[in-house]
């Protein structure tokens, strides 16, 4: 039935492009991405290097934050020892497929993204005061603008080939305690940080080459008219 749904989509886009001089991605682009683009929780045993993370971040960092704030932190957990730092946060349920995940991704944010704008926003540098004086304006900027940059993280992993997991059900004061209170990665090796670390995590995306043989069938999505209006 969701191919059916699918196809119509085609449809429409496929009219779009023809009044549209944009340039839009072709259909092969856009099943990659959403069309039959889903959501893994099986795995098959095929590593994913350093260079494809690397590309993956490289890709996702030019989407567009609030003044450019870029508040998004990612831990890339890929080690056993790593993992098992981490099963004590999951949920029963997410701990199997996360373990065997190749790689598994914290998505956080930084609560003092504002003390890098001075780089990221150089046209006006009195921007950080508005956020130092602020917290709360800070707090709300981060959570908002990390989890757009989380959207875009999943956008970049599968146009990369990477199939995708992201997840809640975990305790994000345990997972924050664990990677980002009491120690930070600076320059290759683990130092103490202070307990005041405004790093916070939001959810976690496991990645890898997803086993298609695994895959639940596929949910139905709110219809145009159901979502959205038109004013």
């Amino acid at each position: 039935m969701w191919r059916s749904v699918r196809l119509t989509a085609y449809v429409g886009r496929s009219r779009y492009a023809e009044t549209n001089d944009s340039n839009p991605l072709n259909d092969e682009a856009l099943n990659q991405l959403f069309y039959e683009a889903r959501t893994h929780n099986a795995w098959l045993d095929r590593p994913v290097n350093d260079e494809v993370l690397r590309r993956l971040y490289d890709l996702m960092k030019w989407g567009p934050t609030s003044a450019n704030c870029q508040p998004a932190r990612i831990h890339f957990l890929r080690t056993r020892e790593a993992k098992e730092r981490l099963r004590p946060a999951l949920s029963p349920g997410n701990v199997e497929k996360t373990i065997k995940a190749p790689v598994t991704a914290i998505i956080a944010y930084d609560e003092l993204f504002y003390e890098k704008l001075f780089r990221l926003f150089p046209h006006n540098q009195r921007i950080r005061d508005q956020f130092a004086d602020s917290p709360k304006l800070a707090e709300i900027t981060a959570f908002r603008n990390g989890t757009l940059q989380g959207a875009y993280f999943i956008l970049a992993a599968r146009s990369l080939g990477l199939d995708c997991g992201p997840m809640s059900g975990f305790d994000n004061a345990k997972v924050d305690a664990e990677f980002f209170t009491a120690a930070a990665q600076a320059g290759g090796t683990e130092t103490e940080i202070p307990t005041t670390c405004c790093v916070k995590s939001n959810f976690l995306c496991n990645l890898g080459y997803g086993d298609p043989a695994a895959l639940y069938p596929r949910n139905p999505r709110l219809e145009f008219e159901e979502a959205c209006h038109v004013l």
